[in-house]
């Protein structure tokens, strides 16, 4: 004989009658694969809430989210079909008690980088994060995207380069140099007189995603490594480290100059209806950072 099971969630409130905005779980443990790497696997962390709209409702149905959750994302790859069809469930399945739904997808996507020359490669992992809301029948989703690159000071640049000057002129006093000595005093140990100061950067990225499909993730991250000029590398040899010092003095920057880089190509980009994001140079000057951060509609990321 089947016993039924006590059901505390159904039971009359005991406090105050009041809705409650997001109702949920957070941290779930979830395998989803991406269009674009559809035979890989990727460990992600989701977190799924309803509103609790009926007042006089002691709580949510939790588990069922659990289960929807489970259903809808790991046996296909992701995609906004997918994930708008799971808001919709994840409401439907509180049968009355919520309007609204909010899921987060946390995931390291793992790309394939070629070195600069010399035909090596390797991987390198970026933080990627959807979020979708289903608020009155409408979806917002949102990407977020963490970028390192590599950064040098033009200012420290040109100190240097100031430095060269001057160590040149005391090593070579007459009015002709040869051009052999020149060039076995600047390969020596005696030519490094002074180096420009770099340091690994961040750019954090926040967009307001408005067509109808996912982007290729690592299209989109590969897009803004270009803009900005100086991507971190994997494997390299020593003329991709040749390349890479190369790559950075072709691409002097200051904060300012990364930001306004970036911000460019979110305005350029028609997918984008709204962003928000932070550059950060974890100076090696200095013990603090250079930061900047900037965003589209005053009332839109400015509170992130």
């Amino acid at each position: 004989m089947k016993v039924t099971l006590p059901d505390v969630t159904s039971k009359q409130l005991t406090t105050a009658s009041l809705p409650l905005k997001w109702v949920g779980m957070e941290g779930i443990a979830l395998p989803i694969t991406l269009v674009e790497q559809p035979s890989s696997s990727l460990s992600a962390k989701a977190n799924v809430f309803v509103s609790l709209d009926k007042a006089d409702a002691k709580g949510i149905h939790m588990s069922r989210l659990y289960l929807r959750l489970k259903e809808s994302l790991t046996n296909e790859p992701l995609t906004m079909d997918a994930l708008a069809t799971l808001l919709q469930t994840l409401v439907s399945s509180q049968e009355g008690l919520s309007l609204a739904a909010r899921l987060q997808l946390d995931f390291e996507l793992t790309i394939r980088k070629p070195a600069l020359l010399s035909g090596q490669f390797g991987y390198q992992t970026y933080s990627v994060s959807i979020r979708c809301e289903y608020i009155n029948e409408q979806i917002i989703t949102e990407l977020s995207l963490s970028i390192p690159y590599s950064s040098t000071c033009p200012c420290s640049a040109a100190l240097s380069r100031q430095a060269m000057s001057d160590a040149i002129a005391a090593q070579f006093s007459e009015e002709v140099v040869s051009k052999e000595a020149l060039l076995a005093w600047i390969t020596s140990q005696q030519g490094s007189v002074a180096t420009p100061h770099s340091q690994r950067s961040f750019a954090y990225l926040k967009m307001q995603w408005q067509h109808n499909t996912l982007p290729n993730f690592s299209a989109l991250i590969k897009n803004f490594e270009d803009v900005i000029g100086t991507p971190v590398q994997t494997a390299v040899k020593r003329e991709d480290e040749q390349a890479f010092a190369k790559l950075n003095a072709e691409n002097l920057m200051f904060c300012e100059d990364a930001a306004r880089r970036i911000k460019q190509a979110l305005e350029n980009n028609e997918q984008i209806s709204d962003y928000w994001f932070k550059v950060e140079h974890q100076e090696s000057l200095h013990a603090h950072n250079a930061v900047v951060v900037d965003h589209k509609f005053p009332h839109g990321y400015a509170k992130l």
